[in-house]
């Protein structure tokens, strides 16, 4: 049975107050941004191959717009964690996006500030009291230029409770023809051949109408060996990759199996082994389904910060190299579970021009998986070009 309260009274303290970020040793390379796309799974050639990256419109490989979440150590979750809840879980349960127009590019250093805003508490099927709180990151390059303000939302309830609400009627992996995944392929790579097909080429607003449809975008089955590929291309993941700030998870209310030395800038010196969150702590229910079953999961799952990641990279590929996303904001209702595919469609709504003259298109955007169960809903603005009169 759920609790019936939720202590979150000392929450109060950090909102509004900047928390410490930790910070990346070293410049951004090509590698990360090929690391990060692969992870994502996200084959634009423009962030992994040079000579495509070369003709286009930055002369060589730049980031991907999604990238600025994999230069946060904590998946942009850290404003939006603080105060302590006793014995309580977390999953992400949203973010909104603000893009300005820079792009991160191999040799710039990227900062990041963090800003707790607000929190409130509600009653959920999932785990009774529940409190959702948002904070912010601000994440600039090393010229003092604003890249992306992320507001995060996390999901913050009672141990006991997300234990007790597993549904382990649903323990085991979708089982997959032959026919089926050679199936799949196919609606995979439709997606593909569209940013091929666009290339350097501009999409432009005039040619878009309201009620259009983007192209679907297919890919999956999820797996173990997927999630951990994805896991890799965060920064936080790596030895040594982060000066971390020191944190104390039970400290927050983590329960001590959760907790562990997950980034913990002392022990990596000491036994790194133990500050891999694939292995120990609160990031291993992603990549065991036992731990998985301990805080409300019924089997293996994927990163809020990748659903995030892969929302921009489904509209920003189909706004081109000379499109961007401008503003989004996602609820994540369900993740992605090993065995599953992940589909992404999206609406056009209406078309404008903002105050600043950009051209927008407006979207609304759905995640969901081969049964049709949803795994986010949201809604963005696209900036594309116009053609010249």
């Amino acid at each position: 049975m759920a609790t019936k309260t939720l202590d979150t009274s000392d929450i109060d303290q950090y909102l509004g107050k900047p928390i410490e970020s930790s910070e990346l040793r070293e410049p951004i390379s090509v590698t990360d941004i090929r690391r990060w796309v692969h992870g994502m799974q996200y084959p634009n050639r423009l962030h992994y191959d040079p000579d495509f990256a070369a003709q286009g419109r930055w002369g060589g490989i730049v980031a991907p717009q999604s990238f600025a979440i994999a230069c946060d150590d904590g998946h942009g979750a850290a404003p939006a964690c603080v105060g302590k809840i006793p014995e309580s879980h977390l999953l992400f349960g949203g973010d909104e996006w603000f893009f300005r127009d820079v792009r991160i590019k191999p040799g710039d250093r990227i900062s990041v500030l963090r800003v707790p805003f607000d929190y409130v508490v509600k009653e959920t099927g999932f785990a009774g009291p529940t409190c959702f709180q948002r904070g912010d990151n601000i994440y600039t390059n090393q010229d003092g230029e604003e890249i992306a303000v992320q507001r995060s939302t996390s999901i913050r309830y009672s141990a006991e409770a997300g234990g007790q609400s597993t549904d382990l009627s649903n323990s085991e992996d979708p089982v997959w023809t032959e026919d089926e995944l050679a199936a799949l392929e196919d609606r995979k790579f439709a997606w593909v051949q569209m940013l091929h097909d666009l290339g350097h080429r501009e999409r432009w607003w005039d040619d878009v109408t309201v009620g259009d449809a983007l192209p679907e975008r297919v890919f999956g089955p999820h797996s173990i060996a997927s999630f951990t590929t994805e896991w890799r291309a965060f920064f936080m993941s790596i030895w040594g990759a982060f000066r971390f700030r020191k944190q104390d998870l039970e400290g927050m209310g983590f329960t001590r199996e959760m907790a562990g030395y997950e980034n913990d800038p002392d022990m990596v010196l000491v036994n790194p082994a133990l500050t891999d969150g694939a292995y120990y702590g609160p990031s291993r229910g992603h990549l065991n389904p036992a731990w998985a079953r301990k805080i409300g999961m019924p089997r293996g799952y994927g990163y809020g910060a990748s659903m995030g990641s892969w929302i921009t990279d489904y509209l920003s590929g189909w706004a081109g190299e000379h499109g961007r996303v401008v503003h989004s904001n996602s609820n994540y209702r369900g993740p992605a579970l090993t065995g599953d595919v992940t589909i992404q469609t999206a609406e056009v709504t209406e078309k404008s021009v903002d105050e600043d003259g950009r051209h927008l298109i407006h979207v609304k955007h759905r995640m969901e998986t081969q049964t049709g169960t949803v795994m986010a809903t949201g809604t963005a603005q696209i900036a594309l070009p116009k053609k010249p009169a």
